[in-house]
């Protein structure tokens, strides 16, 4: 018996984004949480406007690995969130059949 998965088969990419579309109370949740952790001012807020100014790979003071791992940890949430909130959205619009 094989226990390996494929992702390129069609099943586990159909169940992946079911499972992207079920979860989006789970992913407002982490986002309003871990997304915004610590909440004054928020981490992934100061993260974006580094990475916006233009000092996340040069400058004086370049982002570390350390930041880049804060940015995944604190940013990935609510990438899921906005995922999921597109999937939720064309699902909606997409006519029943």
């Amino acid at each position: 018996m094989n226990n390996t998965i494929n992702i390129k088969s069609p099943n586990y990419i159909c169940n992946m984004i079911k499972k992207l579309t079920k979860n989006w109370q789970l992913f407002l949740i982490i986002s309003l949480t871990i997304g915004l952790a610590p909440f004054n001012p928020p981490h992934i807020w100061g993260k974006l406007q580094w990475i916006a100014g233009g000092g996340a790979v040069s400058g004086e003071q370049p982002m570390t690995l350390t930041d880049w791992g804060d940015l995944l940890m604190h940013g990935t949430p609510w990438l899921l969130l906005i995922i999921s909130s597109i999937l939720n959205g064309v699902n909606f619009i997409k006519p029943k059949k």
